[in-house]
């Protein structure tokens, strides 16, 4: 079993202290050292803890060597099945998801019936190849690109796909839809870092156990054209790298 390695592992990935760990699973600090030196093991009860803590199932977490393959299920595994419709030529049609109706995608998203019920089109010049869906983008985040822009995002099966710098359109637990330019972290911290275009927005990070779909942007339709004379530009990318590199500082004085 893995299970002494992958715990020490997936702690300090999480950034807690074995103090932490301890208050999570009512035992003493000394107990989670013991665990972790392979002196003692957690009874069924501490590991569904762990399992919920971590968000891991117990096979990997007794029998997969996480430190060395990386997380078996999160990184490798396809996401899901996705819900989608097809028009009379049995073609997959794009699915619009609306500021109004992002509230209720989280829930929906794998319904056929709801996502029957948003508005469908096609695109020329799309392969026919991929699964796309088009998101009304909120907030001033992403500049130049205005709220009420439409994304289009080409599905992403596993976060390991995810290309450092690329804009996607992320669905999170947590926040809902999101579009951000994104860096990958997935194997080294079992997160993903989230950057915006607009400068005023500091980035910030998302454990890849909260995401539930990635869409890699391929095209916006807007009904505004970008204006060269705009203050808010994009940011470039060496912008962007010093604004990781100042988060990841942060990120090591806090443990």
């Amino acid at each position: 079993m893995y299970l002494s390695r992958n715990l020490r592992f997936l702690r300090n990935q999480k950034g807690m202290t074995q103090e932490e760990l301890s208050q999570e699973l009512g035992v003493k600090r000394t107990m989670i050292s013991a665990y972790e030196d392979g002196r003692s093991d957690p009874k069924l009860p501490s590991l569904e803890i762990l399992s919920k803590v971590f968000d891991i199932g117990l096979d990997e977490l007794l029998f997969w060597d996480i430190p060395k393959e990386g997380r078996k299920y999160l990184q490798r595994d396809k996401m899901k099945v996705l819900s989608v419709s097809l028009d009379p030529q049995e073609k997959e049609m794009i699915g619009m998801v609306g500021q109004k109706a992002s509230a209720g995608y989280l829930n929906g998203f794998a319904d056929p019936e709801y996502m029957g019920q948003l508005p469908h089109f096609r695109l020329p010049n799309l392969p026919d190849n991929r699964t796309y869906r088009a998101f009304e983008i909120t907030g001033d985040s992403m500049l130049p690109l205005h709220p009420g822009t439409l994304i289009i995002g080409s599905y992403v099966e596993s976060g390991l796909e995810i290309k450092n710098g690329k804009t996607y359109v992320l669905i999170t637990r947590s926040e809902g839809v999101v579009y951000k330019r994104v860096f990958n972290y997935i194997e080294e911290r079992g997160r993903l870092f989230l950057v915006s275009d607009n400068e005023l927005y500091k980035p910030y990070e998302v454990p890849i156990s909260e995401v539930l779909e990635i869409w890699e942007a391929k095209a916006y339709i807007s009904t505004r054209f970008p204006d060269p004379k705009e203050d808010s530009a994009p940011i470039t990318l060496e912008e962007i790298g010093k604004m990781i590199r100042d988060l990841r500082a942060e990120i090591l004085k806090t443990k």
